[in-house]
């Protein structure tokens, strides 16, 4: 697909939403690769500067990056406006730091783009497509993001209070965005207002250009233009914080009670993965011969016939998909987990997290294959029961497309009572552990 710009210059007045200053906001057309380019004309020499995810210094309530001494607050509701309408070259001019917040949606610049017109260029737009997924937690807020051919974004909004909660999915193309996302207006709650206020926020904010949340009501000038508006101003958010990966993707977001902090951080973490992939693909190839290829399978491995002859365990409570290595003292195992496990219907809806239970099941049915591999042919069928679990930890979720490594050791035998550590591995980082302990007994037919 061919980069865009917008045909001519469109401009825009208003007050800012925080510093409370008028401003005036004027599009205007770039050349092929230049990007999201502001230029502050209130400077001396009018300096540009092109966000990305490193120059972020602010994210209160809004998104603020610096460079050198240049600074833009609130650029989320522009940037998200551009990208959305699938505009990638342009210069956003500014003669103060801040946007004019308008109606407080990305209406009035997606309007913008209209009036001044798309322009198709000769350059190749650049997508990068997830490698693999990312994942993002904040005490009870969450993003994830996973592989996938477009973009879509399932978002969940919620207030600490659990008041007001609205969930959307949606595909974010040229007009669904100008349609369902952009006329969406930010909001806040009554409560949070004063504060602000001795902050020096949201100095030139007012029912013209928010939402307003009083207990569970909502206050607005005008009728709500959605029944659910507040989650569709979040991914309005998302849709402009991203920009600050330096560069479009295609991924599913998945998001739980988002702000402008995790969307930053799932931006530089896009873009930390974009750049890996670029420099990759740029090595030398006589370097790739150096790399190390994966480990055979070593020791006796067990296919997923063999692993359910020795399991009494089936669907959907099979947790070993198949087994790389075992010993009388140790395996290795690995679990695919993918979209379609039957938990992910429950948990957590938009959210998919294999859960921590389950990792530890996987890791008890690891540990019982070493003891029936222990048993012998020779004596009568075995049956291995879980008992406890001690020091278990969880570091990272584990979504849809990861494979989960699952590595157990025997550490004590007394009898037919076995203990074992374990650990749950994701890329080769750890993402759970547990030392457990459980019993052999003879299979009742």
């Amino acid at each position: 697909m061919k980069q865009r710009t917008i045909g001519k210059e469109a401009s825009v007045k208003g007050k800012a939403l925080h510093t409370g200053q008028e401003v005036t906001l004027t599009l205007k057309p770039g050349a092929p690769n230049t990007g999201l380019v502001f230029r502050r004309i209130d400077l001396v020499g009018k300096p540009e500067v092109r966000p990305v995810s490193e120059m972020v210094t602010d994210l209160e309530r809004k998104t603020t990056v610096s460079s050198d001494a240049v600074k833009l607050h609130t650029i989320e509701h522009v940037l998200s406006a551009l990208s959305g309408m699938g505009v990638d070259n342009a210069i956003v001019e500014l003669n103060a730091s801040e946007p004019p917040i308008v109606d407080g949606s990305a209406r009035p610049f997606t309007t913008l783009v209209h009036q001044a017109g798309i322009v198709e260029q000769d350059a190749e737009r650049e997508v990068f497509t997830l490698t693999h997924p990312i994942t993002i937690n904040e005490g009870s807020r969450s993003i994830i993001a996973l592989p996938f051919d477009g973009l879509r974004i399932t978002c969940t909004s919620a207030d600490d209070r659990g008041i007001h909660t609205q969930h959307l999915t949606i595909d974010i193309e040229d007009d669904s965005y100008a349609a369902m996302i952009a006329p969406a207006r930010t909001f806040t709650i009554y409560e949070d207002i004063e504060a602000l206020l001795k902050k020096g926020l949201i100095q030139g904010g007012s029912l013209d250009s928010a939402i307003i949340l009083k207990g569970d009501k909502i206050v607005s000038k005008e009728p709500l233009r959605f029944n659910d508006e507040l989650v569709r101003h979040k991914i309005l958010d998302i849709v402009g914080d991203i920009v600050l990966a330096g560069v479009r993707v295609k991924a599913h977001i998945i998001a739980v009670r988002p702000g402008h902090a995790l969307n930053a951080r799932l931006a530089a973490a896009i873009r930390k993965q974009w750049q890996e992939s670029k420099n990759a693909k740029t090595k030398p190839k006589d370097s790739l011969a150096k790399v190390e290829a994966p480990t055979a399978p070593k020791g006796n491995a067990l296919d997923i016939r063999q692993i359910l002859n020795a399991l009494p365990h089936r669907y959907p409570f099979v947790m070993v998909d198949r087994v790389v290595e075992i010993s009388d003292e140790a395996l290795t195992a690995i679990k695919n987990v993918t979209i379609n496990e039957p938990f992910f219907q429950g948990h957590f809806p938009g959210q998919p997290v294999m859960p921590g239970v389950l990792q530890i099941e996987a890791m008890a049915q690891a540990s019982g294959l070493i003891m029936l591999r222990r048993s012998g042919a020779d004596e009568a069928p075995k049956v291995v029961f879980f008992m406890s679990a001690d020091k278990v930890k969880f570091r990272k979720a584990v979504v849809p497309g990861d494979t989960l490594e699952i590595r157990a050791k025997l550490t004590k035998i007394r009898g037919r009572v076995a203990a074992a550590e374990c650990e749950c591995l994701v890329n080769g980082e750890v993402v759970s552990s547990a030392e457990l302990l459980f019993t052999v007994a003879d299979s009742v037919n």
